[in-house]
């Protein structure tokens, strides 16, 4: 799977927390491989405004790795916020760079007092934003085609993003994340982070969930995720592809497009990994450790098992053990 490009604009005097929040959070989001590791979900790129490190408020110095001339194609651009941004040498720079890549970049987003480098490029006039409360008149005031409602902590506007408070960027991403890959992704972030989605006021209206694309790799992170779940079920090409409401022939390519193999070796590849974990539980036989991730005939098991590790399956029975003939004549047990 290619990872989305994210880039995020560097530039002296930012908020620490905008620039490093967004990039951790993008960070943590993966899909598991089915042999144990975890395919990155996003390509993070930290632009600055010229060569050379910046300084942020706090005094964190930042080396980027593009400049603006340098910069990639990029899927989604986070224009961080900070003091900087208001300067009037720069927020110019920012907002004609913006501009120039509108063209090519899928969605840009504004982190809090961002939208002072956004705004400025007439692309969310007409449109609703949010940003600091305390900021928010004085943005109503210099960009008066703009809807503020710095009540709303997320507002999707188009492929325009704004956000509100000191922690916006990472709540921003976890919306992100949810709409690319699905809310199992984004639970997957917060658990990682330890965090959650900012409490909002009841009375305030919440981000509109947004439906999934047409694309199928965007509805394969809930998909992965249902599977490492259901590991004992039909988990066929058909029944895949059934569930993820796209025609089998097509799943099965896409499929492959993404994650390198066919399903079936996906998903065998999942079933094994889980029960080489199973293994180590005890009075567990080693026939239903082997119908607990969806294999039926335990020689079937067996073989595969063998295959993928290179050993049988009791090889990787911990602790001390018993063997002996149970109902399915040559089982083995764990057990004192």
């Amino acid at each position: 799977m290619i990872p989305k490009r994210i880039g995020i604009l560097g530039f002296d005097r930012l908020t620490t927390m905008h620039l490093a929040g967004p990039a951790d959070a993008f960070a943590a989001a993966a899909l598991e491989d089915g042999f144990g590791g975890r395919i990155p979900c996003y390509d993070v790129c930290l632009i600055g405004l010229k060569d050379g490190p910046f300084l942020s408020e706090s005094g964190v110095t930042f080396r980027p790795a593009y400049n603006l001339r340098t910069a990639p194609e990029l899927d989604t651009i986070i224009v961080p916020g900070g003091s900087g941004l208001r300067h009037p040498k720069i927020t110019p720079v920012v907002s004609e760079w913006i501009l120039s890549r509108t063209n090519g970049t899928r969605r840009i987003a504004s982190v809090c007092t961002g939208i002072y480098g956004l705004a400025p490029t007439g692309l969310l006039d007409g449109r609703e934003v949010t940003t600091h409360w305390r900021f928010a008149s004085d943005v109503a005031r210099r960009f008066p085609k703009l809807k503020v409602n710095h009540k709303r902590l997320l507002v999707k506007d188009g492929p325009f993003y704004t956000s509100a408070g000191l922690s916006a960027g990472v709540d921003l991403v976890l919306a992100l994340v949810e709409e690319d890959y699905g809310p199992y992704v984004a639970a997957a972030v917060r658990s990682e982070l330890v965090t959650y989605l900012a409490r909002r006021n009841p009375n305030e209206e919440s981000l509109s969930p947004v439906e999934y694309q047409s694309r199928p790799t965007e509805r394969f992170g809930d998909l992965v995720a249902w599977m490492i779940r259901h590991l004992d079920h039909d988990l066929s090409v058909e029944a895949l592809a059934r569930r993820a409401c796209i025609c089998p022939s097509h799943f099965n390519r896409s499929f492959k497009s993404v994650f390198g193999s066919s399903p079936a070796a996906f998903v065998e590849n999942l079933r094994l990994n889980e029960a080489r974990r199973r293994l180590s539980k005890r009075n567990r036989t080693i026939h239903s450790i082997g119908a607990s991730v969806g294999f039926k005939d335990p020689e079937v098991f067996r073989r595969a098992f063998e295959r993928r590790f290179g050993v049988k399956p009791h090889s990787y029975l911990t602790g001390p053990r018993t063997t002996f003939a149970g109902r399915e004549g040559n089982a083995e047990v764990l057990g004192a």
